[in-house]
């Protein structure tokens, strides 16, 4: 028999999007290490189904779920306070749910879809938890961007897009609206002991393009074939959660597990503090 790892035990971790792909393969290998894991997703029955296979598979009974719809802010608040009546910390945040739609639709809220899981998402329920994160020092937010991001910039006249809407540029600007969120929270944080790094996964076979209908699934049938599994993806997560090797590492983009640039406009400081300020207006929130 091979030694039990338990690595993460006694490390709380809270994981977005975690009913499938990458958050499912990210929440099993955390698992795995002895941590307490507690997906999110919006079907309390597939989050159910799902926490029993995790606990079957890996022997760790510390695995559980909450229910919230990550583009709703008022599911987002809900969250995050059943989160903490339910634990006492949180050593590890991970946003990673996502989505891509191809066609304009609005939240609960009035926000375009994309935009309001893919970064408001992440904004809100970090925001609300860093109170949480702090007095758990050391403890780390990771952030599941994408290469996506490379070759656009923020619109910031139309960041919605009223005027014009594409899928997938929406996505690519949500892409970058995780690095440029990364790398304005990371100076606001240093000297409380939580670090906040983002990653390309690479290219993962997910329902990310079920909305595209008949194109979504030739688009996942070719990712299939040329992507790597959740599996292999999520090893960077896993990295950034766990690793002591970037143990204090902070407003770092990862590829692969190493630190890589991002795009040239993720680095604009205007831009991410245009982006701050707007974020805290769409959410109620202040500094």
């Amino acid at each position: 028999m091979t030694e039990r790892d338990t690595s993460m035990a006694g490390k709380v971790c809270l994981i977005t999007g975690a009913t499938a792909g990458l958050g499912l393969a990210t929440a099993q290998a955390l698992a795995q290490r002895g941590a307490t894991v507690v997906i999110v997703g919006r079907n309390s029955v597939k989050s159910a189904a799902v926490v029993h296979r995790i606990q079957e598979l890996t022997g760790n009974p510390s695995v559980s779920s909450l229910r919230a719809d990550l583009s709703s802010q008022g599911d987002i608040r809900r969250l995050a306070e059943a989160f903490k009546l339910q634990h006492r910390r949180l050593d590890v945040l991970i946003n990673n749910a996502g989505a891509l739609h191809v066609s304009r639709r609005l939240s609960v809220d009035g926000i375009e879809m994309t935009f309001a899981v893919n970064h408001l998402g992440y904004f809100l329920l970090t925001r609300l938890l860093l109170d949480m994160l702090i007095a758990s020092a050391p403890s780390r937010i990771v952030n599941v961007s994408s290469a996506a991001h490379e070759g656009t910039q923020m619109d910031f006249d139309d960041p919605q897009g009223e005027g014009g809407y594409g899928g997938i540029r929406g996505y690519q600007q949500s892409k970058l609206a995780n690095l440029l969120f990364t790398y304005a929270l990371a100076p606001r944080l240093v000297g409380a002991g939580v670090t906040v790094n983002a990653l390309h996964p690479g290219l993962i076979a997910t329902n990310l393009y079920r909305s595209y209908g008949p194109i979504g699934a030739l688009l996942k049938l070719l990712l299939r074939m040329r992507g790597t599994s959740p599996a292999v993806g999520a090893r960077t997560i896993v990295y950034l959660a766990t690793s002591p090797e970037v143990e204090g590492v902070t407003g770092r983009y990862f590829s692969q597990q190493r630190a890589v640039a991002s795009s040239p406009a993720s680095y604009d400081q205007v831009a991410a503090n245009r982006l701050w300020e707007m974020s805290e207006a769409l959410t109620g929130l202040s500094s």
